[in-house]
């Protein structure tokens, strides 16, 4: 393990660690060195914490009100929730080892499969996608500042900017929270989770109320007449749970990298993913089914359902709650990965904070509004869509730490030229090859109408495909190499 003398963990036994080259690499800075032993103080509550504050968002709430409003009963939704992020928590569990393992976040444990240089091909995917995911996040924040404002002066409707207006604030307290790095973080699980679950409750509790109880809330059949009509709908709802969360299935490491053993995120984790996805989604489905009970339509977006609750000051309490769910799992999951990975660019020169403005400033470009049109978009478009690129890179590092290296890294060289990890002038071709090929396949089916289902599958058919194409690449490598010894 690390120590104040700059000694760098690995694996290989009888290695010498020069802290010193690895210290003044190009490769390196303090944001992406390994966490020392005393530094990892997350135990299974932290973990814990950390998806019931994440999974505790307005994202969360639409995703499973989606599944309603495409024609799913609410044991199809459910179901469907839970299986999907029992799915996707078998990715994470496996990527989350080596950061417990060596203290290493992303960025620095994809280099292991794709090379010092080539890990910026994944690193940048996978930061673009958190990019979007940042501003979806503050955008909908917006819209609760928005809503709590018209609660508050009812007159704020008629401010033509009132929105924007509300997006650029909460845009800056995202800014604030990053400024002052990842120990806010921790601070925000810790306050956030027990509160935002009481909510949570209390919200089920009011739709139940309003609507005479549980039965007439769930009550409404499937839209679907026949097992064929539903199959069609529910591969690619359950492609969109997968990839809900396989952005944080392959930067998982940022966060395991601070455990005080494999044990406590690895319980931590399986305690805290599926059970509060699928209880926080059971209140999107309930309300959202209240609503048609309530209102006489399906109101899908929560915040405009908390802005109907008439008591200004249970709305305010509502929208704070959710702002703070929302600040959390913003900075949290769609901060802390692209920074870093920004900052593997160029670690000399993009710091953690640095990264985490440069994402900031993305999020907004990429224009969240856009992809908030429709649930058919946020489901269908956006959420598989970019699992098309994030199931294949999932597929190959997998491949290469537990088949190929059997867990076992230096990482002394993950932090240097000319060393294990070079490959060809630090890129590894053939992880690059048996990610196109996974990308390409699961997005021909999106280009080739007949073959549809590859996309619907995007996340599952690109992680098997660059799984099995980089093991065979690998392995066809090494065989060259014997022929030339």
């Amino acid at each position: 393990m690390s120590d104040p003398a700059g000694r760098f963990p690995s694996s290989l036994p009888n290695q010498q660690l020069d802290a010193e080259t690895i210290r003044n690499s190009s490769l390196f800075n303090e944001d992406l060195a390994p966490i020392p032993a005393d530094r990892r103080t997350w135990g299974t509550y932290n973990y814990a914490a950390l998806w019931i504050a994440m999974s505790v968002n307005i994202p969360t709430y639409l995703l499973a009100s989606a599944m309603i409003a495409g024609g799913m009963s609410w044991k199809q939704a459910i179901f469907t929730v839970f299986l999907g992020n029992v799915l996707v928590l078998i990715p994470m569990l496996l990527n989350a080892h080596a950061g417990a393992e060596y203290g290493i976040p992303f960025p620095i444990f994809a280099r292991s499969a794709f090379g010092v240089l080539g890990a910026n091909l994944p690193a940048i995917l996978r930061a673009l996608v958190a990019c979007g995911w940042f501003g979806i996040q503050t955008w909908i924040g917006g819209e609760a500042i928005d809503a709590m404002m018209v609660a508050l002066v009812p007159a704020w409707k008629h401010f033509a900017w009132g929105v924007p207006a509300c997006f650029l604030f909460f845009w800056l307290l995202n800014v604030l929270v990053i400024l002052r790095g990842i120990k806010t973080i921790r601070f925000l699980q810790g306050i956030t989770a027990p509160f935002l679950l009481l909510i949570g409750l209390a919200l089920l509790l009011w739709a139940r109320a309003k609507a005479g109880g549980f039965g007439p809330m769930l009550a409404a059949p499937s839209k679907f007449q026949s097992f064929g009509e539903f199959f069609k709908f529910f591969i690619p709802s359950l492609t969109g749970v997968v990839a809900f969360w396989s952005t944080v299935a392959l930067n998982i490491p940022d966060f395991t990298r601070y455990a005080r053993s494999q044990r406590a995120q690895l319980v931590g984790q399986a305690l805290g993913l599926p059970t509060t996805m699928t209880f926080y989604s059971f209140i999107g489905i309930a309300v959202t089914s209240a609503t048609v009970i309530v209102f006489g339509q399906a109101i899908w977006d929560p915040v405009e359902v908390l802005s109907r609750l008439g008591n200004p000051l249970a709305v305010s309490v509502a929208m704070i709650a959710l702002l703070m769910a929302t600040l959390n799992v913003n900075v949290a999951a769609n901060v802390v990965s692209p920074a870093n990975d920004f900052s593997n660019l160029w670690p000399r020169g993009i710091s953690f904070r640095t990264g985490g403005l440069i994402t900031c400033m993305i999020g907004i470009a990429m224009q969240p509004w856009r992809l908030m049109a429709n649930y058919g978009n946020y489901v269908f478009g956006w959420l598989v869509g970019y699992s098309g690129f994030l199931g294949p890179i999932a597929g190959i590092l997998i491949c290469d730490y537990f088949l190929l290296r059997k867990k076992r890294l230096s990482t002394e060289d993950l932090y240097r030229r000319n060393g294990l990890y070079e490959f060809t002038n630090g890129v590894n071709w053939r992880a690059v090859l048996a990610l196109a090929a996974g990308c390409a396949v699961a997005f021909g089916g999106l280009l080739y109408a007949p073959l549809r289902v590859l996309y619907d599958y995007a996340w599952f058919v690109g992680f098997g495909v660059s799984f099995a194409a980089y093991f065979l690449l690998m392995a066809a490598g090494r065989t060259e190499q014997k022929k030339l010894a």
